[in-house]
């Protein structure tokens, strides 16, 4: 390494270049991420900064003490392959302490992850394209629209992420432009599902469900409440078919996936429920 290489917690607008990064590796990040990723743990989002400039990104988001999850790891083109990128590496990891952590890693990087300790768990596969077909909604689901999640919710979500997330899924929920569903069965809650519009197309994340008669329903509603013929992106996990299935039955095509690795033994979540994840940055 060359120059004056110091390390910090981005700024704002430093958080909004590493999305802005992210879009230029193809990842289509959502027009509202910056805001909601940085608000969980501001301090988790580093960079490196040569000679005053950012040239790599990385989060380490601490959402308690015990689960951390690593995202934006990113060097300028201009700056790969000379060392910045793992210094900044190391640091986010220092961060994350003693904590269990988990990512979502571009399968070119498995080995590197593995060579930190990071332990492969399952792929996600992220489908993606034009719906041709809107499933049928289910007999007795009620599908309300939502603009906060409540307690409910987020007792939900704890079945299928390994920490309490509420502060975030408030701000996920609530952000310009998402669109939120609900579904219940027999009064009870048995599904969620937000839409956010990208910089190109939507992605669906969350959908989970307790099964696919809950997520078909909820993406009967959404899907028209986006717009027939817009992309629409849904991040699958391999682990639960009927999730891929269901994709596949909409017609999206797979694009890329990722390698869910963390750095000890994989968390207890039941993933049967996971049809869409939430986002492969936060987790």
């Amino acid at each position: 390494m060359a120059g004056d290489y110091r390390i910090g917690v981005m700024s704002e607008a430093d958080v909004a270049t590493a999305v802005d990064w992210a879009a230029a590796e193809g990842w289509n990040p959502g027009k509202a991420d910056a805001a909601c990723f940085r608000a969980v743990d501001p301090d988790g989002f580093l960079g490196g900064y040569l000679d005053g400039r950012l040239i790599t990104s990385i989060s380490v988001v601490n959402y308690d003490p015990t689960f951390a999850f690593l995202g934006f790891y990113i060097a300028h083109p201009d700056h790969r392959g000379q060392g910045y990128g793992y210094a900044l590496w190391q640091a986010g990891i220092r961060y994350a302490g003693d904590r269990l952590v988990g990512l979502d890693g571009v399968v070119a990087e498995q080995e590197n992850y593995k060579r930190s300790g990071f332990v492969l768990a399952y792929r996600n596969i992220r489908y993606g394209g034009t719906v041709t077909t809107v499933p049928d909604a289910a007999p007795g689901i009620d599908i309300r629209a939502v603009t906060e999640a409540g307690p409910q919710i987020a007792a939900l979500d704890r079945t299928v992420f390994p920490a309490d997330r509420s502060s975030f899924l408030e701000d996920w929920f609530s952000a310009p432009g998402h669109l939120a569903r609900a579904a219940y069965r027999d009064g009870a809650l048995a599904g969620v599902a937000v839409a956010r519009p990208c910089r190109s197309g939507w992605k669906i994340g969350p959908l989970l469900a307790d099964d696919r008669a809950v997520a078909e329903t909820l993406l009967a509603d959404l899907l028209p409440a986006i717009g027939m013929g817009a992309e629409v992106y849904l991040d699958t996990p391999e682990p639960n078919p009927e999730a891929t299935a269901l994709a596949e039955a909409l017609g999206l095509t797979p694009g890329f996936e990722t390698a869910r690795m963390y750095t000890g033994p994989a968390p207890a979540l039941d993933i049967a429920k996971i049809y869409g994840v939430t986002t492969f940055e936060l987790g």
